[in-house]
């Protein structure tokens, strides 16, 4: 059987002959994640199930950047509650503190997940890793507890729509505009229990940075993992954080796809998913009128180094526009420090910004830069449902980096090709 990357992955991590999509399979885990809103609902079912140990204490890995810093006393009884856990499962990978960050950037820059994992996380994002060639994907908490406990879990074998792009990308059009597109194609729930594959020479073309953020959102249209072949340059990457040992991955030729779609992406312009859903796709051109009070860069989809080299670049020398708030969260202390090293802190200091310890801050409406009732955030998140920042009357728009920062120089939605 010609397998997708879908099946040959889970093929991997189960005794279980597969033979057909929607086949249901027992799979051995490679890494359990939770964070600190959702590992204490976990560790609520661990102590109902009587168990005294995790499986492997190695590949469960707690992270506590939702709240953190502690924002209130609620969010710092939720983090004790992780931190005592960790210290009496003796969790090797509990973060807290200076070594913490947003989960998804972490994870890979400490050499955690990598190609061929499977990898299930307490979040819905946990589908980032399938950037490095892994089955990665959100479970509830109570699953999450299970798969702690015994080291497995259940899938059902999804069906795959490949995803191809070809042609040449235009300047200031990047990962974050192409899975903004591709839900903007498929909608919210068009990829509903189903993998996306994404491929083609523009794929061959994209860091490995921006094939996460692309897997990140692959949950936006419904999907159950995001995935991308693990070439070369995804072994660099994994070799240049510490993980040795990986080999190539990717579908076999001929494999089966529930659907395929190929789009050519040399006339593309950045794309902006507008109030209230990340289908509601637009190129900027369409929303260059949109006022805004708010700017956000960071987040598991574009907190990394190069997002933040890039938004640095269009920023380099101009002012935050009056009235704008432009608030910068480096998504984990590596791409902290190296920005730091570079210069890049300085630049946005220098253009006015706020620049935050690495956390998810604004992105869920945690803390850091919540939204009153009718103010406007342009982000680099990945979800701007109602409510999703803030108050229920403020709105949300998503972009890619450069767009951000020229947003944030122009008050208004913008371009970045306009600031010349």
């Amino acid at each position: 059987m010609r397998q997708t990357l879908a099946q040959k992955i889970l093929q991997r991590h189960t005794d279980q002959p597969i033979t057909a999509d929607g086949q249901i399979v027992q799979c051995r885990v490679s890494m359990v994640l939770a964070n600190d809103i959702t590992a204490p609902l976990a560790i609520k079912s661990i102590r109902g199930m009587g168990v005294k140990q995790v499986f492997d204490k190695d590949k469960v890995a707690l992270v506590c950047d939702h709240f953190t810093p502690n924002k209130d006393i609620d969010s710092a009884e939720q983090v004790k509650v992780v931190r005592d856990f960790a210290r009496e499962m003796d969790i090797t990978h509990y973060y807290e503190g200076g070594n913490v960050g947003v989960e998804h950037a972490i994870l890979p820059e400490y050499g955690l997940v990598g190609p061929g994992d499977i990898v299930v996380g307490a979040d819905s994002h946990t589908c980032t890793y399938g950037g490095l060639g892994a089955f990665a994907t959100g479970l509830g908490s109570t699953d999450i507890a299970a798969a702690m406990a015994l080291g497995e879990t259940w899938f059902k074998v999804p069906e795959t729509i490949r995803v191809n792009f070809t042609g040449k990308l235009p300047e200031h059009v990047g990962g974050k505009d192409l899975v903004l597109f591709t839900i903007g194609q498929t909608g919210v729930a068009g990829a509903l229990y189903k993998a996306l594959e994404f491929g083609g020479e523009i794929i061959e073309g994209l860091s490995v940075e921006a094939r996460m953020t692309m897997a990140n959102m692959a949950i936006e249209a419904g999907g159950k993992a995001g995935l991308f072949a693990a070439d070369e340059k995804t072994l660099a990457y994994c070799q240049a954080h510490g993980r040795m040992g990986d080999s190539p991955i990717a579908a076999d030729e001929g494999a089966h796809y529930w659907k395929e779609m190929t789009f050519d992406v040399s006339s593309f312009s950045p794309q902006i998913a507008c109030p209230h859903l990340p289908d509601n796709v637009r190129p900027v051109e369409e929303v260059s009128d949109v006022r805004v009070d708010q700017v956000v860069l960071g987040s598991c989809t574009n907190g990394r180094i190069s997002d933040l080299r890039e938004a640095a670049k269009i920023i380099k020398g101009r002012k935050v526009a009056k009235g704008v708030r432009f608030i910068v969260i480096p998504a984990s202390p590596g791409a902290y420090s190296m920005a730091l090293d570079e210069g890049l802190l300085r630049i946005f200091l220098d253009a006015g910004a706020i620049i935050s310890p690495p956390t998810c801050g604004p992105c869920l409406g945690g803390h850091m830069g919540i939204l009153a009732g009718g103010e406007r955030c342009l982000a680099t998140t990945n979800r701007n449902f109602k409510g999703r920042m803030g108050s229920l009357q403020s709105e949300v728009y998503l972009a890619n980096p450069a767009v951000a920062a020229a947003t944030a120089v122009t008050g208004f939605i913008t371009h970045p090709a306009k600031l010349g």
